[in-house]
């Protein structure tokens, strides 16, 4: 009897097996690591030029990048109530393509099994710390939000900002940063709690655009889009590019087939 009150104490006050909640998250320890990539399966390498076992999206590479932004919708998660939580992040950043360096914010989309719900909430991370979960007194996050997220170099520090639109409420924070600036992204990852990399959530689908690097759009081409893998499942699968009238953004879905790029 005392370890079922024990367990019913726990439901309510948030704690996990994984670690105790805050902002929503189902765990503490939650990193967004660089880019890890996967070996291509054969056939896919003309319609998304790499893939990655914790990355999916769209990444460009250059020199010296000093700022992205880019837009998207707050995915909503689902999944069984037996087994393990899985973990979504829908996020825009600097680096980890080819580094293991990163600056990055964004959202995460939680499963908790053990509830039967999802769990959401805002974020920014510098590795090599792990992620600062954004207070929910600053910004709320829930599916279907509209998300902004704009990184900048200024003259000392480096400027993240998350702005949920659909609500009106932005956060900002002012960091030190000395990655090289050789890569910009548009990334839903399975993240990584305790080294290893969780199971991805099923998150449905999502849309980024409005995506700038430098200022300008960055012409994204479906040589710059990645999926994600697992052993030889595909679980997470951008679209090709939109074109409205630049190619500055992308649809993206859970599992292997690609979804239709967003109308123009």
């Amino acid at each position: 009897m005392r370890r079922g009150w024990l367990a019913i104490l726990s439901a309510l006050l948030g704690v996990t097996a994984l670690g105790t909640m805050h902002s929503g998250a189902l765990a503490t320890d939650v990193v967004h690591a660089p880019r890890i990539p996967a070996s291509p399966s054969a056939g896919r390498a003309a319609t998304n030029q790499w893939s990655a076992s914790n990355w999916s999206g769209y990444a460009v590479t250059g020199s010296g990048l000093s700022s992205v932004s880019g837009t998207f919708r707050v995915p909503a998660v689902t999944g069984k109530t037996r087994g393990r939580p899985s973990y979504s992040s829908s996020w825009v950043g600097i680096d980890g393509f080819n580094n293991q360096q990163l600056i990055q914010a964004g959202t995460a989309q939680d499963w908790s099994p053990s509830t039967g719900t999802a769990h959401y909430y805002a974020w920014w991370e510098i590795l090599p710390a792990a992620e600062t979960p954004i207070p929910s007194s600053a910004i709320t996050v829930h599916a279907g939000d509209m998300m902004k997220v704009s990184i900048n170099r200024g003259t000392t520090k480096w400027t993240i900002a998350v702005t949920n639109t659909t609500t009106g409420k932005t956060f900002s924070t002012q960091q030190n940063y000395s990655g090289p600036g050789a890569s910009a992204e548009w990334i839903v990852e399975a993240p990584s709690i305790g080294g290893r990399t969780v199971k991805l959530a099923n998150y449905g689908s999502t849309v980024f655009d409005s995506g700038t690097v430098n200022g300008a759009s960055p012409n994204l081409a479906i040589a710059d889009s990645g999926y994600m893998k697992k052993g030889k499942r595909h679980i997470s699968t951008p679209s090709a590019p939109d074109n409205d009238p630049q190619p500055d953004g992308f649809a993206i879905q859970y599992g292997a087939v690609a979804p239709p790029p967003p109308a123009s």
